[in-house]
């Protein structure tokens, strides 16, 4: 498998496609709705200050020129995007391409399961593998930190496949990656669909309903209590649907361990003080008022009815009270208009 097709070109498909070309380890097409704005090859700016590039092979906006000649395609869309991207690629893929996302949580298998062909081998990442930011669109990004591992599902192929697989994308990022037991595993985690959406709610929704903020707040390094106590109240309903479903004891680490924290206060000091958070902002905008909420932000249209609403869902289908959980994705999809499904 030495062709890849990066499909996206915001900060993770600037990093993937620059870091696998760079390091040489496939041949990289890339799919984007900008295809002019691209040069022939991606630089990044390394976390120990270093730069390396990569050369494009070919970037396009059309599936039909980029899709039919990848051995493995990769998803760097958002959750909106997901659903009439496969229906866009699916007539052009081939059948023993490995067709992925770089991050699971925002419905990729859900939806994948239904529109490719059963045949069709399906993998996606739990967690993203970099954090990542456009420099230059189309030229140039910065990596701004690593995992230590990788954790991916891979379906609709034999075990002996899946694990060749998961070696080849370890030696594609240089990380260790492990395989989970389903997609389930990959789908269902505690990172941005209750991460963020906690935070939002604890920021703009409650007792800071209409709130007016003075300047822009730091969506990690300003992060309350209030919001650390949400994060970890959502994260106990969250795992008491997880103990309802075919998935294994302990692949996913609570809040608070992942996270190295024992209560609220622990928690929040420690949002706050991860390096490769710091700087990013809150989905706000400025009026002549003040700064208020940005409800056209990804943080809200992909987070609540792409993210939590997979969480949301198989609570209800499995019985499980989850009345934070309730509360923030009813309050979520209120603010962008739409209604629970």
């Amino acid at each position: 498998m030495k062709r890849v097709c990066i499909c996206g070109g915001g900060s993770l498909g600037h990093v993937i496609a620059g870091w696998l070309a760079a390091k040489g380890k496939a041949e990289v097409n890339l799919l984007t709705g900008r295809p002019e704005s691209w040069g022939e090859s991606v630089t990044l700016m390394l976390p120990d200050s270093r730069t390396i590039a990569g050369r494009l092979s070919v970037v396009s906006g059309s599936p039909a020129d980029v899709i039919p000649q990848s051995d493995v395609v990769l998803f760097c869309y958002p959750g909106f995007m997901i659903v009439s991207e496969l229906t866009r690629i699916k007539p052009h893929l081939a059948p023993n391409a490995y067709v992925g996302s770089v991050f699971s949580s925002t419905g990729f298998f859900f939806e994948a399961l239904k529109i490719l062909d059963p045949t069709q081998p399906i993998w996606g990442f739990q967690r993203v593998p970099f954090i990542s930011r456009v420099a230059e669109y189309g030229r140039s990004a910065n990596l701004l930190g690593y995992k230590p591992c990788y954790h991916i599902a891979v379906e609709n192929t034999p075990e002996a496949d899946k694990q060749t697989f998961a070696e080849m994308i370890a030696d594609w990022f240089e990380r260790p990656v492990y395989l989970l037991r389903n997609y389930l595993e990959a789908s269902l985690t505690n990172s941005n669909p209750i991460l963020h959406t906690s935070r939002l709610y604890t920021m703009f929704g409650g007792e800071n309903e209409g709130r007016v903020y003075p300047r822009m707040i730091k969506f990690y390094e300003e992060w309350t209590v209030e919001a650390a106590d949400m994060l970890i109240r959502m994260d106990e309903e969250f795992f008491r649907v997880l103990a309802t479903l075919p998935v294994t004891e302990g692949y996913l680490p609570t809040i608070l361990d992942y996270y190295e924290s024992h209560d609220a206060h622990s928690l929040a000091h420690k949002l706050s003080s991860i390096e490769g958070f710091k700087g990013i902002t809150s989905p706000m905008k400025q009026t002549t008022e003040g700064w208020v909420p940005d409800f056209e932000s990804r943080y809200f249209t992909e987070d609540f009815p792409y993210g939590l609403k997979y969480i949301w869902q198989l609570a209800k289908e499995q019985g499980i009270s989850t009345p934070n959980i309730d509360k923030v994705y009813s309050w979520g999809l209120e603010k962008i208009g739409q209604l629970p499904q």
